[in-house]
């Protein structure tokens, strides 16, 4: 058996391509595994060629839609660090407004406090 070495064309697995494989293969019942839409059963198949093929459809059909989640989940990741950025950002201007009350306030006691104890 001659094994076949990935091809340079091929997308590398990232861990959050195996995370998101790995949900994937986690959310599905045992029962469920062939009520996948697009894979097919190849037991069935009695020629090694055609059960080679089925099998191959199937490797393929799981690659496809491993990088799809894989996509997605970089596209969420993305979204959850703008989101995080952004949020940082507010909460820099946030403070920065705090501070900014917090010595308007110290001032107006400071003037006030002069005036209440004549």
């Amino acid at each position: 058996m001659n094994r076949e070495q990935p091809r340079p064309s091929q997308p590398q697995l990232r861990p959050a391509h195996l995370v998101a494989g790995a949900l994937f293969a986690a959310s599905l019942s045992p029962a469920g595994a062939q009520d996948i839409r697009g894979l097919e059963i190849c037991t069935a198949e009695k020629q090694i060629d055609r059960r080679t093929g089925c099998l191959q459809a199937n490797v393929e059909y799981l690659q496809q839609a491993l990088s799809k989640l894989g996509r997605e989940t970089d596209e969420k990741i993305a979204a959850a660090d703008r989101n995080l950025a952004a949020a940082r950002a507010e909460i820099v201007v946030l403070r920065s407004t705090i501070d900014k009350l917090s010595n308007e306030l110290a001032q107006m006691k400071a003037k006030a406090d002069p005036h209440s104890k004549k």
